[in-house]
């Protein structure tokens, strides 16, 4: 149980998560959210479905996958706590994972037991699935920071921080509304798609559209202003705190927003394809870990004895 090894099981523990993720969205997209009934744990009431369909097996596969994902939080925090001593931030950040583990395990369950799947056009929808965002936004954030942490990144210190924490808790805040609204589009993109842009357009104008339909129009916006605001704060950050690793954080959340709004362009484009939405997802995905990320890097603790070992580490890394 040596930490080089706990360090390579964290960040291959994120990488999966992520696939789990994006097949999570496939069954969103695919109309297989009632491919297991309004059954769970078991699967139209069986533990293993017998001659099942294809949105049963998708769904199913789907669950198979994150149970996986429990596992490994379980095997995680366990290995920090054996690995690392008492109040090491690696063991904060394996702690937070199993916490959030848990609550996307509950907030999918609830999705499925109250019927917010398939073609459920509600408001709960709409909240249970921004809710869902949120929280796997904040299993990410755990899972990458265990994972940074375990690399030797230092702890982070809010106290004294001025201007810098303020601005990164914006833009974090920000991206979590951006992921939100993302999540309620691609809701109604799935349940009301358009055949063409000119009438997917007039759908978001007509005043008696369905209120997902008139909602699209808030995610665009916001990702626009809250990605120029993490631009800026990433470029601030690496003013105020100089150093490789926080100037090339700052290159690449520039690089990635552009890229993931080129994407949002195509998406909307070509009608909001599943190959595309899962792109896109993916894409968010990758800002929101990148501007973790710099935050804990500019947020560093310079007293945590890992800090200047890290440093080497992290240029090299990125």
């Amino acid at each position: 149980m040596t930490r080089s090894r706990f360090r390579t099981f964290a960040w291959a523990a994120l990488a999966y998560n992520l696939i789990v993720i994006l097949w999570g969205a496939y069954v969103r997209a695919s109309g297989s959210g009632a491919g297991c009934g309004s059954h769970w744990p078991l699967c139209n009431g069986q533990i293993i479905p017998q001659s099942p369909a294809t949105t049963t097996m998708v769904e199913f596969a789907h669950r198979m996958s994150s149970g996986v994902s429990l596992l490994l939080a379980i095997a995680g925090l366990v290995w920090a706590w054996r690995a690392y001593p008492r109040g090491d931030a690696v063991r904060l950040g394996a702690g937070l994972t199993m916490f959030f583990m848990i609550t996307e395990a509950l907030v999918g369950a609830g999705l499925v037991l109250l019927g917010l799947t398939d073609k459920n056009d509600s408001a709960a929808r709409a909240v249970s699935l921004g809710i869902h965002l949120v929280n796997t936004f904040l299993l990410l954030a755990s899972l990458a920071l265990t994972a940074w942490w375990a690399s030797g990144g230092a702890r982070v210190r809010l106290r004294g921080q001025g201007a810098v924490l303020g601005m990164f808790a914006v833009a974090l805040l920000g991206a979590i509304a951006v992921g939100a609204t993302g999540a309620i589009t691609a809701l109604g993109d799935t349940l009301f798609p358009a055949q063409s842009l000119a009438q997917g357009l007039q759908q978001d104008l007509s005043p008696t559209a369905h209120f997902l339909i008139q909602l699209r129009v808030v995610h665009p916006i916001l990702a626009v202003l809250v990605g120029a605001f993490a631009i800026a704060t990433g470029w601030f950050a690496a003013a105020r705190r100089p150093g490789p690793a926080m100037r090339t954080f700052a290159r690449v959340l520039f690089g990635i927003f552009i890229a993931q709004l080129v994407i949002g362009v195509l998406n909307v484009a070509l009608l909001a394809p599943v190959v595309m939405q899962l792109i896109h997802l993916l894409m968010a995905d990758m800002v929101w870990l990148t501007l973790v990320l710099a935050a804990a890097t500019a947020l560093a603790d310079p007293a945590d004895a890992r800090a200047g070992m890290f440093a080497g580490e992290a240029q090299r890394a990125l």
